[in-house]
């Protein structure tokens, strides 16, 4: 029996790990991890991630060949074919910081695999890495090899938050990068084996090491520029009274543009897009190509940019401050279906209304008080590190309440601001949160969810992104 162990239980190793134990019931998988709260959750009824499907596929296989154990060092010997899939964090000190990634963690687990190790391995990089990570992780066990042999591939995850288990399913393509050599191509074809099971061989691409790991990185840059490309665009719809949402539209029936990730929104979120620019930019300053790092800088520019606007907004539009009136805040995780909050854009919109003084009240179906508080008080970068690694109890901001219902959120607020897109914002009885308000009563929809019709016509001031402005807010200008 093939045995595969993954090593990091997080969003990605956990759903992948769970679904190749489904479709491959002759193969042992255990996924491990240091942290003991983790691999409970993972053994419980109440998982540590929220996906949808992701439980009945966990029940599925657990305890006949799926397990969760932090027993690292016995799984991994036992092992033929080793996943890591550790916190890749982006550095913050040191060469690179603020745009390197910090490989502390990979290279740990390397060391960690060459040391335990008593047969031979492939070692398959699913972690986000910057291009040449695999040339490092081979030498570090090559060094250390006591004569067994390893084989290093990269296998990029391509999964969607909210739809990772269809993703993984359903995969538009599963992405192999191996060694060009005789032992490369026998490991790539094994782990093809594996995604063969349920993927149709046309679908599994194999590629070197080095085209693998850079096709992840230009994948996630390709999908952040076109949100900030159609976010620039909201900035100009608003300037001269066009509707981004008929502008997207007309530019995504062009068959050659398509219309997918043409929402124009606060901002991108979720813990890859940013991180993995970065690790862009770094790249090619590193390699002589400043002009091509400066390019991709511009998609996190206009992704603050989008930002900082929406807030200048919000405070502009109250007369120019938010100073001790209550704001409801709908929605705090990345997007809907999912509980991740990594780099939402909620936390540097909430950030900014408290610096300017405002009381906020908080509520998201999936996020927990704790998780908000952590997020509103962690440093830039922190939350990417393994959670026994951070502050473990983070001062709460006082200005922060957190509630499980939105009509307590909104009770005498004076304004609402909508930064994810829950389905369940758009059925709210806006009548009764209208007439539980502080009037003029302001709804800013960061997500362009809201029927604004609807809201104006209950007396609601609405601000929504890139449509044409109230003539409220032709008044009060936002200074950018």
């Amino acid at each position: 029996m093939v045995k595969i162990c993954c090593i990091g239980a997080g969003y990605v190793g956990g759903p992948t790990m769970a679904v190749i134990a489904l479709k491959c019931p002759d193969i042992e998988v255990a996924v491990v991890d240091i942290s003991v709260p983790r691999i409970t959750a993972w053994n419980s009824d109440q998982l540590p991630i929220y996906e949808p499907g992701l439980d009945d596929v966990v029940k599925q296989c657990r305890g006949k060949n799926l397990f969760f154990s932090t027993d690292v060092e016995k799984h991994v010997r036992e092992a033929d074919i080793v996943f890591v899939s550790v916190n890749t964090p982006t550095k913050t000190r040191g060469l690179g910081a603020g745009k390197a990634a910090d490989l502390t963690y990979w290279e740990s687990a390397a060391r960690m695999i060459a040391d335990v190790s008593v047969s031979d391995k492939i070692v398959v990089e699913k972690s986000t890495v910057p291009v040449k990570t695999a040339e490092a992780i081979e030498k570090i066990l090559t060094h250390n090899s006591k004569g067994i042999k390893f084989q290093i591939l990269s296998n990029p995850e391509f999964l969607a938050e909210g739809t990772a288990i269809k993703d993984l399913f359903n995969p538009d393509r599963v992405l192999i990068g191996g060694r060009e050599t005789p032992e490369g191509f026998k490991a790539v074809q094994t782990l093809k084996d594996v995604y063969a099971h349920w993927v149709p061989e046309t679908q599994i691409i194999t590629t070197n090491l080095w085209s693998a790991e850079l096709s992840k990185l230009a994948a996630n840059a390709f999908l952040a520029q076109r949100i900030s490309s159609v976010n620039a665009m909201s900035a100009l719809c608003e300037a001269t009274g066009a509707d981004v949402t008929q502008v997207s539209y007309a530019v995504g029936t062009d068959s050659r543009i398509g219309s997918k990730f043409l929402n124009s929104s606060v901002g991108f979120g979720g813990s890859c897009f940013q991180k993995d620019i970065l690790n862009l930019v770094y790249i090619c300053e590193c390699n002589g190509l400043p002009e091509v790092a400066e390019y991709w800088k511009q998609v996190i520019k206009i992704n603050d940019y989008q930002k900082s606007r929406f807030v200048n907004r919000v405070v502009s539009s109250m007369f120019n401050t938010v100073s001790n009136k209550k704001i409801a805040v709908l929605g705090f995780a990345f997007k809907k279906d999912t509980g991740d909050t990594r780099e939402t854009p909620a936390i540097d919109v909430c950030k900014g209304l408290l610096g300017d003084k405002a009381r906020l009240s908080i509520y998201d179906p999936q996020v927990t008080e704790e998780q908000i508080q952590r997020d509103l008080s962690m440093n830039k970068f922190d939350w990417d590190h393994p959670l026994h690694l951070q502050p473990m109890s983070p001062a709460s901001v006082k200005q922060v309440s957190v509630t499980w219902d939105a009509y307590e959120a909104t009770k005498d607020a004076h304004g609402i601001c909508v930064l994810t897109e829950w389905d369940e914002f758009k059925n709210l009885d806006y009548q009764k949160i209208f007439d539980n308000m502080q009037k003029p009563a302001f709804v800013f929809d960061g997500r362009n969810i809201m029927d604004l019709v609807k809201l104006r016509e209950i007396g609601f001031i609405v601000y929504s992104i890139g449509k044409p402005l109230d003539s409220w807010l032709k008044d009060m200008p936002a200074v950018a």
